[in-house]
């Protein structure tokens, strides 16, 4: 093989490896780090604020994240030589280090992206509703209209 077809492979793998934590890594992140305490702060503001499938369906998400990605980790480990392993970690590491620093309850995207994931769990349908759409000052006057003292709502700048 030559250089040429090493270094097209080897660039490759760096946007696989990029790929595999962005779409496998995130996912376990984002449910370990944003899903799962925001459905616990929900859980002890009120006991059926949101679903029991919530949590199902983030213990679901992670089983999968953590099964296709192990599966396609253990491929590149297994079948690609030390240069291509390298490339795929550097594209990991270079993602992981994008992602990190937003993978918390506090960051108005993560919360968009739990708003849009977690709302069909909501039973009320007015609060569903609110958070689907996101409309944050609307949902705080939700919960105090439907008694709920705290919030689980970041307030966002």
């Amino acid at each position: 093989m030559g250089i040429e077809t090493k270094i097209m492979l080897s660039g490759a793998l760096v946007l696989g490896g990029f790929l595999w934590t962005y779409l496998f890594l995130r996912q376990f992140l984002f449910n370990l780090l944003v899903a799962s305490p925001l459905i616990k702060k929900m859980n002890a503001l009120q006991p059926d604020l949101i679903a029991i499938g919530a949590r199902r369906y983030t213990m679901i998400s992670n089983a999968v994240s953590v099964l296709i990605g192990a599966v396609l980790l253990f491929l590149v480990i297994r079948f690609c030589p030390l240069y291509m392993i390298i490339a795929f970690a550097v594209g990991a590491v270079a993602a992981f280090l994008f992602i990190v620093p937003k993978m918390k309850p506090g960051n108005k995207n993560m919360f968009d992206v739990f708003s849009n994931a977690y709302a069909r769990f909501i039973p009320d349908d007015e609060l569903r509703t609110l958070l689907y759409n996101k409309d944050y000052k609307k949902i705080r006057s939700r919960l105090r209209i439907m008694g709920i003292v705290g919030t689980f709502v970041p307030e966002f700048k």
